[in-house]
């Protein structure tokens, strides 16, 4: 690999891990159709590090949150009055919907991996994400009661919302783009969802990371370390510029854009799959 097809892979992973496009589906046909890089254990190892690069980004831009939380539980007296609670309650709710995509990965694993070997299912699941991202549009445009935040969500709330995340284990369903859409069928703004969205990625995609460490060591055993570096990196600036823009982006604007995208590359994937 690399040093610029690196590049490559970690710009459209820190991007469309955050943007509701799916970072699966584009990280297979960039692989695949674009850079013809075929699979293999440095290859894995790779895509685990774009992974936990795009959890340093994450955890990065949320760190004010993800501190509270944490000193919620430890120094609570060093928070303000009644912020204990709620931080103590968004800690309890990101492992709470977590859940379902843990359970999801261990059980399924050889349904889902068998998926990403199809072209076909990854087109199929795109067409499916821009149908989730035009409900969410829809709903959320004739809502008569104000939409909620992040602080209003209960049990059952961030259970649906975990299981969509658990669904978008397939490639070519954003799991961003799912949760986000999950969350504003269930009344949140699409600013909250996105941003409880892109906290609920940090425990999943940090454990599905920790699981593969051994590929991840493999690879650096190899002569691509340079190559591997220069992705990370480009992943990390990435994905932080993805958060910040499109939490901006959601105050003002639909998720029309984003759905029309993926069902254009959806429509373009079938067509590869079919000649």
């Amino acid at each position: 690999m690399t040093i610029l097809q690196a590049i490559i892979l970690g710009v459209v992973q820190g991007l469309t891990e955050f943007l509701p496009v799916s970072s699966s589906g584009h990280l297979v046909l960039v692989q695949n159709e674009f850079l013809s890089l075929t699979e293999s254990p440095t290859l894995l190892a790779f895509d685990v590090l774009l992974h936990l690069a795009t959890v340093v980004a994450v955890a990065g831009y949320f760190a004010r949150d993800i501190r509270a939380m944490f000193v919620s539980f430890v120094a609570p007296g060093r928070l303000q009055a009644g912020e204990v609670k709620g931080w103590r309650r968004l800690t309890l709710w990101l492992i709470v919907g977590t859940v379902p995509a843990g359970l999801a990965g261990v059980l399924l694993e050889d349904f889902f991996i068998s998926l990403f070997d199809s072209t076909a299912a990854v087109g199929a699941f795109l067409l499916l994400t821009a149908g989730l991202l035009t409900a969410a549009d829809f709903l959320a445009d004739r809502a008569v009661a104000p939409r909620r935040e992040v602080g209003d969500m209960g049990l059952v709330d961030v259970l649906i919302v975990g299981l969509f995340q658990a669904l978008a284990i397939a490639p070519g369903l954003s799991r961003s783009g799912s949760t986000i859409s999950g969350g504003v069928y269930l009344g949140l703004s699409r600013e909250a969802a996105a941003r409880f969205s892109f906290l609920l990625s940090v425990p999943v995609i940090l454990g599905a990371g920790l699981m593969s460490l051994g590929d991840l060591a493999a690879g650096f055993q190899g002569g691509d370390a340079p190559a591997y570096v220069a992705g990370a990196l480009a992943g990390l600036v990435s994905g932080v510029l993805a958060v910040h823009c499109l939490l901006r982006y959601l105050r003002k604007h639909r998720l029309r854009a984003f759905a029309v995208y993926t069902f254009a590359v959806g429509c373009v994937v079938l067509l590869l799959a079919a000649f």
